[in-house]
Protein backbone atom coordinates (compact mmCIF):
# COMPACT_ATOMS: atom_id res chain seq x y z
CA UNK A 1 0.00 0.00 0.00
CA UNK A 2 3.07 2.25 0.97
CA UNK A 3 4.56 1.61 -2.38
CA UNK A 4 1.02 2.65 -4.30
CA UNK A 5 1.08 6.15 -2.54
CA UNK A 6 4.86 6.28 -3.00
CA UNK A 7 4.09 5.94 -6.75
CA UNK A 8 0.56 8.16 -6.65
CA UNK A 9 3.14 11.28 -4.95
CA UNK A 10 5.49 11.00 -7.73
CA UNK A 11 2.99 11.11 -10.63
CA UNK A 12 1.22 13.93 -8.98
CA UNK A 13 4.11 15.93 -8.44
CA UNK A 14 5.00 15.08 -12.43
CA UNK A 15 1.82 16.30 -13.49
CA UNK A 16 2.40 19.58 -11.58
CA UNK A 17 5.57 19.98 -13.55
CA UNK A 18 4.28 19.34 -16.50
CA UNK A 19 1.39 22.02 -16.68
CA UNK A 20 2.54 23.86 -14.22
CA UNK A 21 0.03 25.48 -11.51
CA UNK A 22 -2.75 27.60 -12.89
CA UNK A 23 -3.30 31.15 -11.62
CA UNK A 24 -5.85 33.14 -13.09
CA UNK A 25 -5.97 37.16 -12.88
CA UNK A 26 -8.36 39.91 -14.05
CA UNK A 27 -6.94 42.45 -16.61
CA UNK A 28 -5.59 45.27 -14.76
CA UNK A 29 -4.89 43.65 -11.73
CA UNK A 30 -1.82 42.22 -10.29
CA UNK A 31 -0.35 38.64 -9.99
CA UNK A 32 2.40 36.88 -7.80
CA UNK A 33 4.01 33.79 -8.78
CA UNK A 34 5.55 32.09 -5.80
CA UNK A 35 8.32 30.12 -5.44
CA UNK A 36 7.40 28.46 -2.10
CA UNK A 37 11.04 29.64 -0.70
CA UNK A 38 10.70 31.43 2.79
CA UNK A 39 13.94 32.88 2.06
CA UNK A 40 16.90 32.64 -0.85
CA UNK A 41 20.25 30.99 0.77
CA UNK A 42 23.83 32.00 -0.30
CA UNK A 43 25.08 31.81 -3.66
CA UNK A 44 21.48 30.46 -4.82
CA UNK A 45 20.33 31.53 -8.46
CA UNK A 46 16.72 32.51 -8.99
CA UNK A 47 15.63 32.27 -12.49
CA UNK A 48 12.22 33.31 -14.64
CA UNK A 49 11.46 32.36 -17.41
CA UNK A 50 7.97 32.99 -19.46
CA UNK A 51 6.37 32.07 -23.12
CA UNK A 52 6.93 28.90 -25.35
CA UNK A 53 10.72 29.75 -26.26
CA UNK A 54 11.05 30.53 -22.03
CA UNK A 55 12.61 33.39 -22.41
CA UNK A 56 14.59 34.91 -19.19
CA UNK A 57 12.31 38.12 -17.58
CA UNK A 58 13.57 38.08 -14.40
CA UNK A 59 16.74 37.26 -12.24
CA UNK A 60 18.01 37.48 -8.52
CA UNK A 61 18.50 40.55 -7.94
CA UNK A 62 17.59 42.14 -12.15
CA UNK A 63 14.58 41.68 -14.15
CA UNK A 64 14.12 41.61 -17.81
CA UNK A 65 12.21 42.33 -20.68
CA UNK A 66 11.36 39.93 -23.89
CA UNK A 67 11.85 41.68 -27.22
CA UNK A 68 8.53 42.91 -28.09
CA UNK A 69 8.51 44.73 -24.67
CA UNK A 70 5.32 43.59 -22.96
CA UNK A 71 6.83 43.29 -19.21
CA UNK A 72 8.36 47.17 -19.25
CA UNK A 73 8.05 48.47 -15.72
CA UNK A 74 6.00 45.68 -14.76
CA UNK A 75 8.18 43.13 -12.86
CA UNK A 76 8.66 42.93 -8.98
CA UNK A 77 10.98 39.99 -7.72
CA UNK A 78 10.88 39.54 -4.21
CA UNK A 79 14.26 40.11 -2.46
CA UNK A 80 13.58 37.42 -0.02
CA UNK A 81 11.33 34.82 -1.68
CA UNK A 82 11.82 35.01 -5.28
CA UNK A 83 8.55 35.02 -6.10
CA UNK A 84 7.41 37.14 -8.76
CA UNK A 85 4.85 39.88 -9.54
CA UNK A 86 3.39 40.93 -12.85
CA UNK A 87 1.42 44.14 -12.29
CA UNK A 88 -0.79 45.94 -14.64
CA UNK A 89 -1.58 42.35 -16.21
CA UNK A 90 -2.82 42.06 -20.11
CA UNK A 91 -3.85 39.45 -22.24
CA UNK A 92 -0.27 39.44 -23.19
CA UNK A 93 0.61 38.26 -20.81
CA UNK A 94 -1.21 35.25 -20.60
CA UNK A 95 0.99 31.65 -20.82
CA UNK A 96 3.59 29.36 -19.10
CA UNK A 97 5.91 30.83 -16.72
CA UNK A 98 8.95 28.39 -15.38
CA UNK A 99 10.73 29.47 -12.22
CA UNK A 100 14.34 27.42 -11.43
CA UNK A 101 16.48 27.65 -8.02
CA UNK A 102 20.32 27.06 -8.51
CA UNK A 103 22.57 26.17 -5.74
CA UNK A 104 23.06 23.51 -3.73
CA UNK A 105 20.59 22.04 -5.24
CA UNK A 106 18.56 22.80 -8.31
CA UNK A 107 14.39 22.99 -8.44
CA UNK A 108 12.01 24.19 -10.70
CA UNK A 109 8.54 25.06 -10.98
CA UNK A 110 5.63 25.68 -13.83
CA UNK A 111 2.85 28.51 -14.02
CA UNK A 112 -0.09 28.17 -16.17
CA UNK A 113 -1.20 31.99 -16.02
CA UNK A 114 -4.91 32.90 -17.21
CA UNK A 115 -6.20 36.62 -17.60
CA UNK A 116 -9.68 37.54 -18.26
CA UNK A 117 -10.81 41.02 -19.61
CA UNK A 118 -13.10 42.81 -17.69
CA UNK A 119 -16.62 42.12 -17.22
CA UNK A 120 -19.32 43.95 -18.75
CA UNK A 121 -22.36 44.90 -17.17
CA UNK A 122 -25.20 42.92 -19.07
CA UNK A 123 -28.16 45.28 -20.75
CA UNK A 124 -31.70 44.04 -20.69
CA UNK A 125 -34.31 45.33 -22.82
CA UNK A 126 -37.79 44.89 -24.20
CA UNK A 127 -38.24 43.02 -27.50
CA UNK A 128 -40.87 45.55 -29.19
CA UNK A 129 -41.06 43.41 -32.15
CA UNK A 130 -42.75 40.88 -31.45
CA UNK A 131 -45.61 43.16 -30.01
CA UNK A 132 -48.34 42.12 -32.97
CA UNK A 133 -47.85 38.30 -32.04
CA UNK A 134 -50.74 36.96 -30.75
CA UNK A 135 -48.51 35.97 -27.52
CA UNK A 136 -47.22 39.54 -26.75
CA UNK A 137 -50.77 40.04 -25.01
CA UNK A 138 -49.82 38.02 -22.25
CA UNK A 139 -46.08 37.48 -22.44
CA UNK A 140 -43.72 39.89 -22.41
CA UNK A 141 -40.09 39.40 -24.54
CA UNK A 142 -37.10 40.30 -23.44
CA UNK A 143 -33.06 40.02 -24.26
CA UNK A 144 -30.09 39.86 -22.37
CA UNK A 145 -27.36 41.63 -24.04
CA UNK A 146 -23.19 42.03 -23.89
CA UNK A 147 -20.57 43.64 -26.23
CA UNK A 148 -17.23 42.03 -27.32
CA UNK A 149 -16.79 39.34 -24.93
CA UNK A 150 -14.74 35.78 -24.88
CA UNK A 151 -13.80 33.56 -22.46
CA UNK A 152 -17.82 33.75 -20.53
CA UNK A 153 -21.29 32.59 -20.39
CA UNK A 154 -24.06 34.77 -20.11
CA UNK A 155 -27.37 33.06 -18.02
CA UNK A 156 -30.69 33.85 -17.27
CA UNK A 157 -31.68 32.91 -13.26
CA UNK A 158 -35.15 33.22 -11.74
CA UNK A 159 -34.06 33.23 -8.62
CA UNK A 160 -31.01 30.85 -8.03
CA UNK A 161 -32.08 28.51 -10.64
CA UNK A 162 -30.53 28.91 -14.27
CA UNK A 163 -32.99 29.00 -16.39
CA UNK A 164 -30.79 29.38 -19.74
CA UNK A 165 -27.39 29.86 -20.99
CA UNK A 166 -24.93 30.76 -23.65
CA UNK A 167 -21.06 30.14 -24.01
CA UNK A 168 -18.04 31.44 -25.63
CA UNK A 169 -14.48 30.84 -25.60
CA UNK A 170 -11.42 32.26 -27.59
CA UNK A 171 -13.58 34.59 -30.01
CA UNK A 172 -14.29 37.99 -29.23
CA UNK A 173 -18.23 38.08 -30.24
CA UNK A 174 -21.52 39.78 -28.64
CA UNK A 175 -23.89 37.91 -26.76
CA UNK A 176 -28.04 37.92 -26.91
CA UNK A 177 -29.85 35.38 -24.66
CA UNK A 178 -34.09 35.90 -24.92
CA UNK A 179 -36.15 35.71 -22.12
CA UNK A 180 -39.97 35.21 -22.07
CA UNK A 181 -42.25 36.09 -19.05
CA UNK A 182 -45.55 37.04 -18.16
CA UNK A 183 -46.78 40.40 -17.38
CA UNK A 184 -47.86 39.79 -13.98
CA UNK A 185 -45.15 37.62 -13.10
CA UNK A 186 -44.13 38.43 -9.72
CA UNK A 187 -40.73 36.71 -9.44
CA UNK A 188 -37.12 37.86 -9.36
CA UNK A 189 -35.41 37.59 -12.79
CA UNK A 190 -31.52 38.22 -13.48
CA UNK A 191 -29.14 38.45 -16.31
CA UNK A 192 -25.41 37.45 -15.29
CA UNK A 193 -22.27 37.22 -17.23
CA UNK A 194 -19.64 35.16 -15.38
CA UNK A 195 -15.94 34.09 -16.19
CA UNK A 196 -14.06 31.59 -13.75
CA UNK A 197 -12.90 34.25 -11.65
CA UNK A 198 -15.72 37.41 -11.71
CA UNK A 199 -19.30 37.93 -12.75
CA UNK A 200 -21.55 40.74 -13.26
CA UNK A 201 -25.32 40.81 -12.41
CA UNK A 202 -27.87 42.86 -13.94
CA UNK A 203 -31.57 42.55 -12.38
CA UNK A 204 -35.13 42.59 -14.16
CA UNK A 205 -37.45 44.81 -13.36
CA UNK A 206 -40.79 43.64 -14.79
CA UNK A 207 -43.09 46.16 -14.37
CA UNK A 208 -40.72 49.29 -15.71
CA UNK A 209 -39.78 47.12 -18.88
CA UNK A 210 -42.61 45.12 -19.68
CA UNK A 211 -45.18 48.17 -19.74
CA UNK A 212 -43.37 50.03 -22.12
CA UNK A 213 -43.99 48.58 -25.37
CA UNK A 214 -47.74 48.51 -25.06
CA UNK A 215 -47.63 51.94 -23.80
CA UNK A 216 -45.90 53.26 -27.03
CA UNK A 217 -47.42 50.72 -29.22
CA UNK A 218 -50.73 52.85 -28.56
CA UNK A 219 -48.87 56.02 -29.29
CA UNK A 220 -47.87 54.74 -32.66
CA UNK A 221 -51.74 53.42 -33.68
CA UNK A 222 -52.67 56.88 -32.66
CA UNK A 223 -50.26 58.55 -35.06
CA UNK A 224 -50.53 56.64 -37.89
CA UNK A 225 -54.70 57.03 -37.75
CA UNK A 226 -53.97 60.65 -37.51
CA UNK A 227 -51.61 60.44 -40.39
CA UNK A 228 -53.85 58.63 -42.55
CA UNK A 229 -57.07 60.60 -41.59
CA UNK A 230 -55.12 63.65 -43.27
CA UNK A 231 -54.16 62.44 -46.03
CA UNK A 232 -57.71 61.50 -46.66
CA UNK A 233 -59.20 65.10 -45.60
CA UNK A 234 -56.15 66.08 -48.49
CA UNK A 235 -57.34 63.63 -51.11
CA UNK A 236 -61.29 65.13 -50.51
CA UNK A 237 -60.15 68.27 -50.76
CA UNK A 238 -58.11 68.41 -53.59
CA UNK A 239 -60.91 66.13 -55.60
CA UNK A 240 -63.40 69.01 -54.03
CA UNK A 241 -61.02 71.67 -56.02
CA UNK A 242 -60.75 69.50 -59.15
CA UNK A 243 -64.65 69.56 -59.71
CA UNK A 244 -64.76 73.58 -59.18
CA UNK A 245 -62.40 73.46 -61.96
CA UNK A 246 -63.54 71.34 -64.73
CA UNK A 247 -62.80 73.53 -67.56
CA UNK A 248 -59.18 74.25 -66.69
CA UNK A 249 -58.89 69.73 -65.97
CA UNK A 250 -58.13 69.55 -69.85
CA UNK A 251 -54.93 67.34 -69.74
CA UNK A 252 -55.58 66.04 -66.55
CA UNK A 253 -53.70 67.83 -64.33
CA UNK A 254 -55.83 68.07 -61.54
CA UNK A 255 -55.94 64.79 -61.53
CA UNK A 256 -52.44 64.69 -61.13
CA UNK A 257 -52.09 66.93 -58.60
CA UNK A 258 -54.37 64.43 -56.93
CA UNK A 259 -51.93 62.08 -57.04
CA UNK A 260 -49.02 64.14 -55.85
CA UNK A 261 -50.69 65.28 -52.61
CA UNK A 262 -51.33 61.66 -51.99
CA UNK A 263 -47.85 59.99 -52.73
CA UNK A 264 -46.52 63.53 -50.78
CA UNK A 265 -48.82 62.77 -47.41
CA UNK A 266 -48.41 59.10 -47.24
CA UNK A 267 -44.15 59.20 -47.46
CA UNK A 268 -44.51 62.07 -44.65
CA UNK A 269 -46.28 59.38 -42.80
CA UNK A 270 -43.67 56.59 -43.64
CA UNK A 271 -41.12 58.56 -42.56
CA UNK A 272 -42.65 59.73 -39.48
CA UNK A 273 -43.55 56.73 -38.27
CA UNK A 274 -40.01 55.00 -38.97
CA UNK A 275 -38.25 57.87 -37.17
CA UNK A 276 -40.88 57.05 -34.33
CA UNK A 277 -39.92 53.35 -34.33
CA UNK A 278 -36.05 53.90 -34.25
CA UNK A 279 -36.39 56.30 -31.23
CA UNK A 280 -38.20 53.89 -29.37
CA UNK A 281 -35.60 51.28 -29.62
CA UNK A 282 -32.60 54.13 -28.66
CA UNK A 283 -34.88 54.42 -25.19
CA UNK A 284 -35.56 50.68 -24.71
CA UNK A 285 -31.78 50.12 -25.41
CA UNK A 286 -30.82 52.58 -22.51
CA UNK A 287 -33.90 51.09 -20.33
CA UNK A 288 -32.30 48.42 -17.80
CA UNK A 289 -32.48 47.59 -14.08
CA UNK A 290 -29.51 48.18 -11.37
CA UNK A 291 -26.44 46.06 -11.58
CA UNK A 292 -24.71 44.72 -8.58
CA UNK A 293 -21.14 43.26 -8.87
CA UNK A 294 -20.21 40.01 -7.19
CA UNK A 295 -17.43 38.34 -6.08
Amino acid sequence: MSHVFVLFCFCWRSLIGVFGESVSVMEGDSVTLNTDLTEIHTHEDILWYFGPKMDLVAKIFSTYDVPDGRFRDRLKLDRQTGSLTITNTTIEHAGPYKVETEGVKYSSKMFSVSVYARLPVPNITRDCTSSSSSSSQQNCSLLCSVLNVRHVTLSWYKGNSLLSSISVSDLSISLSLPLEVEYQDKNSYSCVINNPIRNQTTHLNITQLCHTCSDSVSLIVLVSVSAAAGSLLMLAAVGFFCRRHKKSDQEGKCYLLLLRSFITNTNKYLIFDNYHNHNLNENYSHNHTSTNVLF
